[in-house]
Order: C-alpha cells, then structure tokens, then sequence
C-alpha cells in the first residue's frame, strides 16, 4: 500500500517461517515457553536485587539494569517471532516498523554500553579494591548507568533520523521476522549512502568502543589476578567477573557473527534463524550464568522466592 503521493509505502509485509505447520506449532509453543521463562528469570533478578539491601552495590546495581533492559528487550522481539510462527506474512504500518526499529537498536545499543560498564566496574573492584569505594559510589554508579541508557537511544535516534527520510517505493516485503536495519536498507528506493554511513560510524562508536573497553578491562583483569600468590585468592578474584565474562562473550560473539557482513548475511534465507540466537537464545542464558556463579545472588533469590518464613535462623556464612 501506498499513500496518494505514490513514492512512499505506508507498510511492510514480514515474511514469516516457511515450515509446516505442525512444525509452527512445535516451535511456537518452545519460543513460547522460554519467553515466559524469560520473563520470570529476569523479573525476579531485578525485584531480588530491589529488596534485598546486602545487594544494593554497583556491580548488583548494573546487573538489575541489564536484566531491566532484557526484560525490556524480549518484549520487543520475541512477540514478533512468536507471531511470524503462527502467520507466515503479517502487516506492519511504516510508524510501526520503524518504531520497532528504534527500540531495537536502542535497546542493543545500550546493551553493549551497559556491559563495558560492568567490565570497568569489574576492573575497579579487582585492580584497585582499596580505592574502590572512593572510585565507584553510587553516585558514579548511577551516572554511568545513566550514560548507557542514553547513549543507547541517542544513538538509535540518530540511526533512525538518516533511515526515515529513505524513501521507500516497492517492493514492501520484509524477509524477517521484524524491522532491521539491513532489510530495510536492501528495499530502499533512493540514494542510501549517507544512512548506510552513520549506520557503519555509530556501530563503529556502539559496538567497537565498548568491546574495546571490555578487552581492556579483562586484560588488566586477567594480569592482577595471575600476580595473586595463591590459587585460593586468583579463583576467588577471578569468581567475581566470571559471569559477567561468559555473557559478554556470548553476546559480542553472536553480534558480531550477526553484523560482521550484513550484505552477504542478508543473500541467505537462514538469517532469520541466526537473529533467533541473539533475540532469545543469548536472553535466555544471561540470568542463569548470573545466578549460577554468583552466591550472593542465589542466596538472595532463594530467600525472595520460597520468603523469609522458611529462614526462622540466619545463619551467617
């Protein structure tokens, strides 16, 4: 459909899953089931950490907000993977597309922020722990979780701005299951340089930036710890940063596998199985890597979950 000018669509069509449709129903009912899974995961970390005050530090402050924006984040995507299960070409108006569009980037950008500041948090606590105090309060805390969430979505404004002014002619059929930039770009009709650029330089700044603060953080991370004489105290420093490591492993590898060549990606069809790796899969592991490996947080959200009547002592440990 387009609107009366006739050089502007005014929606998209998402082309859904070609499988059968038992098979639509198989994988509806697992994505399903991990999505509500999800949810619980992450809303319970961010309650425990609420109401628990042994945890109101900067490295459990940084975690509430990390599984905030993935409880944010899966409602912006799992809906539409869920729905391109059950039809295989649903319409999107063109303010719908792109206002998914901005959430999603927004969202992943900040994502990425938000872990480089985990990482340097992390490097502050290991590297220098007596000045630790003075160097993260909670007042620096809280302005560089600040600073993550709005270098996120300026950044994503930014992207959207070049991308909205794109006109968009025909054909209107969007093969995945919700707006990206790639796709979006491939059905544009006029001159897509300028837009393809501050994709390439705000990535370059979102993406590249903070992995290279994370890769920082760790190595210096990674050098205090081998100068720990003992192999009791190195395990223990390294216990700290562990999960934060394996999730920033898991999701810069599947971002960057994702957008490394988003040209060749997009001639291939299984694309669409590739974005279920980082919209679900990468969400989904995120809680328990935190809750596993750390026994503040377990310990905390055993006694939130079964309540501290089932605790008539505390014993400490």
């Amino acid at each position: 459909m387009r609107n009366l000018s006739g050089n502007h669509i005014e929606e998209f069509v998402l082309v859904g899953f070609p499988v059968s449709s038992s098979l639509q129903l198989l994988l509806f009912t697992l994505f399903l089931a991990i999505y509500l899974l999800i949810l619980l995961e992450n809303a319970l970390i961010v309650s425990t950490i609420w109401l628990t005050a042994s945890l109101h530090r900067p490295m459990y402050f940084f975690l509430g907000h990390l599984s905030f924006l993935e409880l944010w984040y899966i409602n912006v995507t799992v809906p539409r993977l869920l729905e391109a299960f059950l039809t295989q070409d649903r319409r999107v108006s063109y303010v719908g597309c792109m206002t998914q569009l901005y959430f999603f980037i927004a969202l992943a950008c900040t994502e990425c922020v938000l872990l480089a500041v985990m990482a340097y948090d992390r490097y502050l606590a290991i590297c220098e722990p007596l000045r630790y105090p003075s160097l993260m309060p909670s007042n620096m805390a809280t302005r560089l979780a600040a600073s993550s969430w709005g270098s996120g979505f300026f950044s994503s404004m930014m992207k959207l701005l070049f991308i909205s002014r794109l006109s968009y002619c025909g054909p209107n059929i969007i093969n995945h299951f919700f707006c990206d930039i790639s796709p979006l770009l491939n059905l544009t009709c006029s001159d897509k340089e300028q837009a393809e650029l501050v994709d390439f330089l705000l990535a370059l700044v979102m993406i590249l930036l903070p992995l290279l603060v994370v890769v920082s953080s760790y190595v210096a991370i990674i050098a205090a710890i081998l100068r720990i004489p003992t192999a009791q105290g190195r395990h223990r420093a390294f216990s700290t940063c562990a999960s934060h490591l394996a999730v920033v492993v898991i999701y810069y590898s599947s971002t960057l596998f994702t957008y490394a060549r988003p040209r060749a990606m997009y001639t291939f069809n299984h694309n669409k199985i590739i974005s279920v790796l980082y919209t679900v899969i990468v969400p989904f592991f995120n809680p328990a890597i935190y809750c596993l490996r750390n026994k503040e947080v377990k310990d905390a959200f055993r006694k939130t979950v079964l309540g501290k009547c089932h605790f008539p002592r505390d014993v400490p440990d």
